[in-house]
């Protein structure tokens, strides 16, 4: 039992929070128990599809592939394959990291995972046509250019501080994780 309680710190601390709050006010446990079922429903909407496509990518698509379109020697066009990967992309941002895992252990490299992963983050479309419509489209497109040249700058500046040994790593990790 103590194995399981120290497994599962957050939700033993969840419901002991649950308990606390059905003492003091009942509405507020009906409203988190709500709000928890609702959140369950969504994640079981998004997360089924975006498992299938992880899964086909991995299945479909060859080493040798990855590696030549978005490998270390990919230069410019890995990242601009990164870039409309992370523009075009749906759903959230925690999608990205399984996505991102098996472009590692394809051979993808890591400057061109980074920046996918900033890319789906900040500069997806639906995000960048409600920048326009909120901010202006002055305003967002600056916003925008310098959001890119920092996560171009950022991702290429983050590769160099890892020596060849952490990189090998990640994919090694990436490996064992999938």
């Amino acid at each position: 039992m103590m194995q399981f309680i120290k497994n599962n710190k957050f939700l033993m601390i969840s419901v002991v929070m649950l308990i606390v709050i059905s003492i003091i006010d009942m509405n507020y446990t009906y409203r988190s128990l709500e709000n928890t079922w609702n959140s369950i429903i969504s994640m079981l909407i998004i997360v089924p599809p975006i498992f299938v496509m992880i899964g086909l990518f991995d299945v479909w698509v060859p080493r040798e592939t990855v590696i030549a379109l978005m490998g270390k020697e990919s230069g410019i066009k890995g990242m601009a394959l990164a870039f409309f990967l992370g523009a075009f992309s749906a759903g959230p941002t925690i999608a990205a990291f399984p996505l991102a895992m098996v472009m590692l252990k394809k051979g993808a490299s890591y400057s061109n995972v980074l920046f996918f992963l900033m890319i789906w983050s900040s500069l997806k479309l639906p995000i960048v046509f409600f920048q326009i419509t909120m901010l202006g489209f002055k305003f967002a497109m600056i916003i925008n250019a310098t959001m890119l040249v920092v996560f171009i700058i950022s991702a290429l500046f983050v590769e160099k501080l890892y020596s060849d040994e952490e990189l090998q790593r990640f994919e090694e990790k990436a490996h064992t994780l999938s």
